[in-house]
């Protein structure tokens, strides 16, 4: 049993405890990456309680930490979850299974690198045959992305009759499989690729090297439809409070470096140093920004990498409309 579905972490719990159970709520999903640093940054600086308590009677935001795309793909088609940052990957597919979700803004583009275990023998990405490779989770934005770099250098995984092992792993979990020689290589998002890195791991592909030059979506905020309509206030504060983060994030660098260590440490236990934050947080840029012809070209990978049979309609899975009048 998925256990991010069912119990809330220590933040929610802070955050419920004091209002009745009966009180509107927000739950909201968030990973313990710099690529969620938006949603990182509004829960621990208390950005999103902010506007959600100005939505009548106030509601509660509860938050939900996952490890990856593919649960919050489940949490979506058991509605146990009301909004979620996540990457475009499980967003467009789930769409596409007929789960009620929209995307309502864009939250970080790039952030995600290639690196190799030192000892692989890996110093490329054609020297990628016949090893193992780490991503998040089956299906997910860097799945889908190392598998458009193995095709662009003549490779393929070995479920696509290839020569190149793919492997999931929770990208907090990374940096002990590279120190247990358990696979030889990542494609992860920040900070883990720049935690590796401190740890000796070499870098393969940075950020720009991933795919079209760095300037594609990693992560957008997706919203249950049904939701949306029942609690339109709600979703309004969630974006004010969504566009507020990114707002601290470029004004306050150390500010943000301070909270977005401290929401990876209460969800994974792990406190990444300064120096691999900063890194990260270099590789990534946080924006409220979707390309739409790039994420169109996106889908299109998704579909190369067979998660898909068709492209979705990207007039029916994006709604920018909020996020571009501020939340109002």
């Amino acid at each position: 049993m998925n256990r991010f579905l069912f119990l809330p972490c220590t933040l929610a719990l802070s955050f419920a405890q004091a209002q009745s159970n009966s009180a509107p709520q927000l739950r909201l999903g968030v990973f313990p990456n710099v690529t969620h640093a938006a949603g990182l940054v509004g829960i621990q600086k208390g950005l999103f309680q902010k506007e959600l308590s100005q939505t009548g009677p106030g509601t509660k935001l509860v938050v939900r930490d996952f490890a990856n795309g593919s649960q919050v793909s489940e949490a979506f088609a058991a509605g146990a979850i009301d909004a979620s940052y996540v990457g475009p990957g499980p967003a467009i597919n789930a769409f596409l299974r007929g789960v009620p979700i929209q995307i309502y803004a864009g939250a970080a583009n790039a952030g995600a690198v290639l690196v190799a275990r030192s000892g692989s023998g890996v110093r490329n990405v054609k020297a990628l045959s016949g090893k193992k490779v780490a991503v998040p989770t089956r299906g997910s934005t860097q799945d889908i992305s190392l598998r458009h770099l193995l095709h662009e250098n003549g490779l393929k995984a070995t479920d696509e009759g290839g020569t190149v092992t793919v492997i999931p792993i929770d990208p907090a979990n990374m940096p002990a499989a590279f120190a247990a020689n358990q696979v030889d290589a990542a494609l992860v998002q920040e900070p883990w690729g720049a935690v590796m890195e401190s740890q000796g791991a070499r870098l393969i592909a940075n950020e720009k090297a991933i795919w079209n030059g760095g300037d594609y979506t990693t992560t957008v905020l997706v919203v249950n439809t049904d939701y949306a309509k029942k609690n339109p206030d709600a979703v309004k504060a969630l974006i004010r409070g969504h566009l507020s983060a990114i707002n601290f994030i470029r004004s306050s660098n150390a500010g943000a470096q301070k909270a977005i260590s401290d929401a990876i440490y209460s969800f994974t236990g792990k406190r990444p140093s300064v120096s691999d934050l900063f890194k990260g947080l270099s590789r990534t840029k946080v924006t409220s920004d979707i390309n739409l012809k790039v994420l169109a070209e996106y889908a299109q990978l998704n579909k190369e990498a067979g998660f898909a049979r068709e492209v979705p309609d990207l007039s029916k899975l994006v709604d920018l409309s909020l996020v571009r009048s501020g939340g109002k």
